[in-house]
Protein backbone atom coordinates (compact mmCIF):
# COMPACT_ATOMS: atom_id res chain seq x y z
CA UNK A 1 0.00 0.00 0.00
CA UNK A 2 2.88 2.38 0.79
CA UNK A 3 4.45 1.64 -2.60
CA UNK A 4 1.16 2.33 -4.44
CA UNK A 5 0.68 5.58 -2.53
CA UNK A 6 4.25 6.63 -3.32
CA UNK A 7 3.79 5.72 -7.01
CA UNK A 8 0.59 7.78 -7.28
CA UNK A 9 2.27 10.74 -5.60
CA UNK A 10 5.30 10.58 -7.93
CA UNK A 11 3.28 10.24 -11.13
CA UNK A 12 0.90 13.03 -10.10
CA UNK A 13 3.70 15.38 -9.12
CA UNK A 14 5.55 14.64 -12.37
CA UNK A 15 2.37 15.32 -14.36
CA UNK A 16 1.65 18.55 -12.55
CA UNK A 17 5.26 19.74 -12.79
CA UNK A 18 5.32 18.98 -16.52
CA UNK A 19 2.13 20.96 -17.01
CA UNK A 20 3.66 23.91 -15.16
CA UNK A 21 6.80 23.83 -17.31
CA UNK A 22 4.80 23.58 -20.54
CA UNK A 23 2.26 26.36 -19.92
CA UNK A 24 3.72 28.49 -22.71
CA UNK A 25 3.71 25.55 -25.11
CA UNK A 26 0.07 24.76 -24.29
CA UNK A 27 -0.95 28.38 -24.76
CA UNK A 28 0.63 28.47 -28.21
CA UNK A 29 -1.07 25.19 -29.18
CA UNK A 30 -4.56 26.29 -28.14
CA UNK A 31 -4.14 29.60 -29.91
CA UNK A 32 -3.20 27.92 -33.20
CA UNK A 33 -5.06 24.59 -33.28
CA UNK A 34 -8.81 24.16 -32.83
CA UNK A 35 -8.47 20.55 -31.63
CA UNK A 36 -6.07 21.69 -28.89
CA UNK A 37 -8.48 24.43 -27.86
CA UNK A 38 -11.35 21.95 -27.60
CA UNK A 39 -9.15 19.55 -25.61
CA UNK A 40 -8.16 22.27 -23.14
CA UNK A 41 -11.75 23.47 -22.68
CA UNK A 42 -12.95 19.89 -22.15
CA UNK A 43 -10.22 19.22 -19.59
CA UNK A 44 -10.79 22.51 -17.80
CA UNK A 45 -14.55 21.93 -17.57
CA UNK A 46 -14.10 18.38 -16.30
CA UNK A 47 -11.65 19.62 -13.68
CA UNK A 48 -13.94 22.49 -12.71
CA UNK A 49 -16.79 20.06 -12.11
CA UNK A 50 -14.59 17.43 -10.42
CA UNK A 51 -13.22 19.82 -7.80
CA UNK A 52 -16.69 20.02 -6.22
CA UNK A 53 -16.33 16.36 -5.22
CA UNK A 54 -12.57 16.10 -4.73
CA UNK A 55 -11.59 18.04 -1.64
CA UNK A 56 -8.51 16.02 -0.64
CA UNK A 57 -5.30 16.60 -2.55
CA UNK A 58 -4.54 12.87 -2.76
CA UNK A 59 -8.00 12.27 -4.29
CA UNK A 60 -7.29 14.93 -6.90
CA UNK A 61 -4.06 13.14 -7.82
CA UNK A 62 -5.81 9.77 -8.03
CA UNK A 63 -8.46 11.40 -10.22
CA UNK A 64 -5.75 12.50 -12.70
CA UNK A 65 -4.41 8.95 -12.88
CA UNK A 66 -7.96 7.63 -13.44
CA UNK A 67 -8.42 10.06 -16.33
CA UNK A 68 -5.08 9.04 -17.83
CA UNK A 69 -5.86 5.31 -17.54
CA UNK A 70 -9.26 5.82 -19.18
CA UNK A 71 -7.87 7.83 -22.12
CA UNK A 72 -5.14 5.25 -22.71
CA UNK A 73 -7.66 2.39 -22.61
CA UNK A 74 -6.06 0.69 -19.59
CA UNK A 75 -7.94 -1.77 -17.44
CA UNK A 76 -9.38 -0.03 -14.35
CA UNK A 77 -7.68 -0.75 -11.03
CA UNK A 78 -11.03 -1.72 -9.52
CA UNK A 79 -14.41 -2.89 -10.75
CA UNK A 80 -16.65 -0.04 -11.94
CA UNK A 81 -19.82 -2.09 -11.76
CA UNK A 82 -21.55 -3.72 -8.84
CA UNK A 83 -24.63 -5.91 -8.76
CA UNK A 84 -27.76 -3.90 -9.60
CA UNK A 85 -25.75 -0.83 -10.45
CA UNK A 86 -24.97 0.97 -13.68
CA UNK A 87 -21.36 1.22 -14.79
CA UNK A 88 -19.54 4.43 -14.08
CA UNK A 89 -22.18 6.19 -12.00
CA UNK A 90 -20.78 7.83 -8.85
CA UNK A 91 -22.53 7.29 -5.57
CA UNK A 92 -23.54 3.66 -6.30
CA UNK A 93 -26.78 4.62 -8.04
CA UNK A 94 -28.96 1.63 -8.89
CA UNK A 95 -30.31 1.06 -12.41
CA UNK A 96 -33.86 1.53 -11.11
CA UNK A 97 -32.96 4.95 -9.72
CA UNK A 98 -31.31 5.87 -13.01
CA UNK A 99 -34.44 4.95 -15.00
CA UNK A 100 -36.68 6.91 -12.63
CA UNK A 101 -34.38 9.94 -12.83
CA UNK A 102 -34.29 9.78 -16.63
CA UNK A 103 -38.08 9.47 -16.85
CA UNK A 104 -38.55 12.46 -14.56
CA UNK A 105 -36.03 14.47 -16.59
CA UNK A 106 -37.88 13.67 -19.82
CA UNK A 107 -41.26 14.66 -18.36
CA UNK A 108 -39.93 17.92 -16.94
CA UNK A 109 -38.31 18.76 -20.28
CA UNK A 110 -41.53 18.21 -22.23
CA UNK A 111 -43.52 20.25 -19.73
CA UNK A 112 -41.02 23.11 -19.97
CA UNK A 113 -41.09 23.19 -23.77
CA UNK A 114 -44.90 23.06 -23.91
CA UNK A 115 -45.15 26.09 -21.64
CA UNK A 116 -42.20 27.93 -23.14
CA UNK A 117 -43.49 27.86 -26.74
CA UNK A 118 -46.52 29.90 -25.65
CA UNK A 119 -44.41 32.73 -24.29
CA UNK A 120 -44.15 36.05 -26.12
CA UNK A 121 -41.33 36.21 -28.66
CA UNK A 122 -40.61 32.47 -28.68
CA UNK A 123 -40.69 30.77 -32.08
CA UNK A 124 -40.63 27.06 -32.86
CA UNK A 125 -39.10 25.42 -35.94
CA UNK A 126 -40.31 22.23 -37.66
CA UNK A 127 -37.71 20.17 -35.75
CA UNK A 128 -39.00 21.38 -32.38
CA UNK A 129 -36.18 23.83 -31.75
CA UNK A 130 -37.41 26.92 -29.89
CA UNK A 131 -35.68 30.27 -30.03
CA UNK A 132 -36.04 33.91 -29.08
CA UNK A 133 -34.28 36.86 -30.68
CA UNK A 134 -32.52 38.91 -28.01
CA UNK A 135 -30.62 41.10 -30.46
CA UNK A 136 -30.76 41.34 -34.25
CA UNK A 137 -27.61 41.13 -36.34
CA UNK A 138 -26.66 42.80 -39.61
CA UNK A 139 -23.84 40.62 -40.93
CA UNK A 140 -23.90 37.40 -42.92
CA UNK A 141 -25.53 34.11 -41.90
CA UNK A 142 -23.62 30.81 -41.74
CA UNK A 143 -24.35 27.67 -43.73
CA UNK A 144 -24.41 24.19 -42.19
CA UNK A 145 -20.71 23.74 -42.98
CA UNK A 146 -19.46 27.22 -42.03
CA UNK A 147 -16.92 27.81 -39.29
CA UNK A 148 -18.27 30.27 -36.73
CA UNK A 149 -16.97 32.25 -33.77
CA UNK A 150 -19.39 32.61 -30.86
CA UNK A 151 -19.83 33.58 -27.24
CA UNK A 152 -22.34 31.50 -25.30
CA UNK A 153 -23.81 30.45 -21.97
CA UNK A 154 -25.49 27.10 -21.37
CA UNK A 155 -27.98 26.39 -18.58
CA UNK A 156 -30.43 23.68 -17.57
CA UNK A 157 -34.15 24.48 -17.36
CA UNK A 158 -33.82 25.05 -13.61
CA UNK A 159 -31.32 27.85 -14.25
CA UNK A 160 -28.13 26.00 -13.30
CA UNK A 161 -25.22 26.92 -15.54
CA UNK A 162 -23.13 24.08 -16.97
CA UNK A 163 -20.89 25.96 -19.40
CA UNK A 164 -20.01 29.52 -20.39
CA UNK A 165 -17.46 31.03 -22.76
CA UNK A 166 -18.19 34.37 -21.09
CA UNK A 167 -16.79 33.06 -17.81
CA UNK A 168 -13.64 31.91 -19.58
CA UNK A 169 -13.50 35.31 -21.27
CA UNK A 170 -12.72 33.57 -24.54
CA UNK A 171 -14.85 33.05 -27.64
CA UNK A 172 -14.89 29.63 -29.29
CA UNK A 173 -14.61 28.81 -33.00
CA UNK A 174 -15.89 25.58 -34.52
CA UNK A 175 -17.39 24.09 -37.71
CA UNK A 176 -21.18 24.26 -37.52
CA UNK A 177 -21.60 20.66 -38.63
CA UNK A 178 -19.49 19.43 -35.72
CA UNK A 179 -21.82 20.38 -32.86
CA UNK A 180 -25.25 19.33 -31.58
CA UNK A 181 -28.16 19.51 -34.03
CA UNK A 182 -29.83 22.35 -32.15
CA UNK A 183 -26.78 24.56 -32.68
CA UNK A 184 -26.31 23.54 -36.32
CA UNK A 185 -29.90 24.51 -37.08
CA UNK A 186 -30.20 27.48 -34.76
CA UNK A 187 -27.09 29.39 -35.73
CA UNK A 188 -28.12 29.32 -39.40
CA UNK A 189 -31.07 31.51 -38.39
CA UNK A 190 -28.69 34.18 -37.08
CA UNK A 191 -26.65 36.95 -38.64
CA UNK A 192 -23.31 38.23 -37.40
CA UNK A 193 -23.84 40.49 -34.39
CA UNK A 194 -27.07 38.75 -33.35
CA UNK A 195 -27.79 37.22 -29.97
CA UNK A 196 -30.41 34.49 -29.63
CA UNK A 197 -31.69 32.30 -26.84
CA UNK A 198 -32.23 28.68 -27.87
CA UNK A 199 -34.38 26.13 -26.05
CA UNK A 200 -33.11 22.80 -27.33
CA UNK A 201 -35.05 19.53 -26.94
CA UNK A 202 -32.90 16.61 -25.82
CA UNK A 203 -33.19 14.88 -29.21
CA UNK A 204 -31.47 17.93 -30.75
CA UNK A 205 -28.87 17.99 -27.98
CA UNK A 206 -27.35 14.98 -26.18
CA UNK A 207 -30.43 12.73 -26.26
CA UNK A 208 -30.90 9.64 -24.13
CA UNK A 209 -27.17 9.23 -23.46
CA UNK A 210 -26.32 12.68 -22.10
CA UNK A 211 -22.61 13.28 -21.48
CA UNK A 212 -20.39 11.18 -19.20
CA UNK A 213 -19.98 11.79 -15.49
CA UNK A 214 -22.18 12.77 -12.60
CA UNK A 215 -21.51 16.44 -13.36
CA UNK A 216 -22.13 16.12 -17.11
CA UNK A 217 -25.37 16.58 -19.07
CA UNK A 218 -28.00 14.14 -17.74
CA UNK A 219 -29.93 12.02 -20.28
CA UNK A 220 -33.05 13.62 -21.84
CA UNK A 221 -31.99 17.13 -20.83
CA UNK A 222 -33.58 20.17 -22.44
CA UNK A 223 -30.82 22.78 -22.70
CA UNK A 224 -30.98 26.57 -22.86
CA UNK A 225 -28.26 28.48 -24.66
CA UNK A 226 -27.74 32.19 -25.08
CA UNK A 227 -25.56 32.47 -28.16
CA UNK A 228 -23.90 35.53 -29.65
CA UNK A 229 -22.70 35.08 -33.25
CA UNK A 230 -19.45 37.02 -33.49
CA UNK A 231 -18.19 36.04 -36.91
CA UNK A 232 -18.77 33.66 -39.84
CA UNK A 233 -15.40 32.57 -41.21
Amino acid sequence: MKFIGFFILCVSCLFLTSCSLKDKWVKKKIEKEESSKRAYILGYNIGNNAKKFLKKEEDQKIFLIGVYDSIKGKEPLLSLKKKGQKKGLPGDVSEKEVKERNKKNMEQGKEFLNKNKKKSGVKTTASGLQYKVLKDGSGKSPSATSKVEVHYQGTFIDGREFDSSYKRNQTITFPLNGVIKGWTEGLQLMKEGAKYEFYIPSELAYGASGTPGDSGIPPHSVLIFQVELIKVQ
